[in-house]
């Protein structure tokens, strides 16, 4: 099973932001435009990930227990660039300290 389907860690830690092009209001854009908030002209995020405590409003379930992105097939390029720690045999410390903040183990290899 794939770890991130227990964890959702980066999705409670993180802001995720991105091209405002990649929203649904936009020709071509995927993202739910009512999932998110602009951050500027050019820039939006998605939304619960702008203030503390950080949670994105497309996260489904218990971190760290079961979880699911709502949106996964119309998600940012952000989250779709996003690697779990040793995903393709990649070291992604980002994913090890999102994991930490919440008590779960790291993922790289050590």
């Amino acid at each position: 099973m794939n770890p991130c389907m227990r964890c959702g860690a980066c999705c409670a830690l993180f802001r995720v932001s991105f091209d405002c092009h990649e929203t649904d209001n936009f020709r071509g854009g995927v993202v739910p435009f009512h999932l998110v908030f602009a951050l500027n002209g050019t820039r939006s995020a998605m939304k619960g990930t702008e203030k503390r405590p950080i949670r994105c409003a497309a996260l489904i379930g218990i971190i760290g227990m079961s979880v699911h992105c709502a949106i996964y097939d119309r998600r940012p390029t952000t989250c779709r660039q996003f690697l779990s720690a040793g995903e393709n045999n990649t070291f992604n410390p980002l994913c090890d300290r999102a994991r930490a903040t919440y008590g779960l183990m790291p993922l790289s290899n050590f």
